[in-house]
């Protein structure tokens, strides 16, 4: 199996297009041959990773396929109806190397082994923030937005939700594993909100994942056109 994320720039003139595919679509990926897992997902600019960071033109989704199956997934008409209407398209391949939690009750990356940490890293992180806790969650951020942009090692961050409120996650792109632990664990913005999280609960589920980068397609830069 392998994780595949799309990133798709589209114009605001498509943005009906794009609404309506993230709604047909979710059935689509999920029935498509070879596909075990799969999220349609919304994205924030990487800025201050709240719900005014959302961003009209940059959509996306996240499959976990057999290898075999990726290369069709790859032409499907899916895939080919978004690049239609897109200005630029952002693919990365990933393996897991590890990956901590549920993510829609299910565990959706398969850690084998055997997984190379060298190279570049992506992290992913998922949450379904308890509505009771979503003031107190959003007001923790700031600080480690902050961290994050000031992380050496970063490569590129953004939010990723499957909605703007309630469900959200983030996607970020590493230079190596040292470097992204630096910033998990030894940060202090992020020490503090790993202990606010065990303090106040404010996850009804959450998810951490790390991966291996085993290929990359397009850049993460938009060079959108409205």
């Amino acid at each position: 199996m392998v994780t595949a994320l799309y990133f798709f720039n589209t114009p605001t003139r498509s943005l009906p297009l794009a609404i309506w595919s993230m709604a047909v679509d979710r059935r689509r990926l999920r029935r498509f041959k070879g596909v075990s897992f799969a999220k349609l997902l919304g994205a924030g600019k990487g800025e201050t990773f709240t719900p005014r960071d959302a961003d009209i033109n940059r959509w996306g989704f996240l499959v976990v396929i057999e290898e075999d199956r990726l290369a069709a997934l790859d032409q499907s008409r899916i895939v080919k109806k978004w690049r239609r209407f897109s200005t630029g398209e952002y693919r990365i391949l990933l393996d897991p190397i590890s990956s901590h939690g549920k993510w829609s009750r299910r565990e959706p990356f398969e850690v084998i082994g055997n997984v190379s940490a060298d190279g570049k890293i992506a992290a992913i992180t998922r949450a379904r923030i308890k509505a009771s806790q979503t003031s107190r969650f959003f007001s923790s951020v700031p600080p480690v937005t902050a961290s994050l942009h000031g992380s050496p090692g970063l490569l590129a961050a953004i939010g990723i939700g499957e909605a703007p409120i309630g469900l959200q996650g983030t996607f970020s792109l590493w230079s190596s594993a040292a470097q992204l632990r630096t910033f998990a664990y030894k940060g202090e913005a992020h020490i503090k909100a790993i202990a606010d999280t065990e303090k106040f609960k404010w996850y009804a589920e959450e998810l951490f994942a790390r991966f291996s980068v085993r290929e990359e397609r397009g850049s993460m830069v938009d060079k959108r056109s409205n």
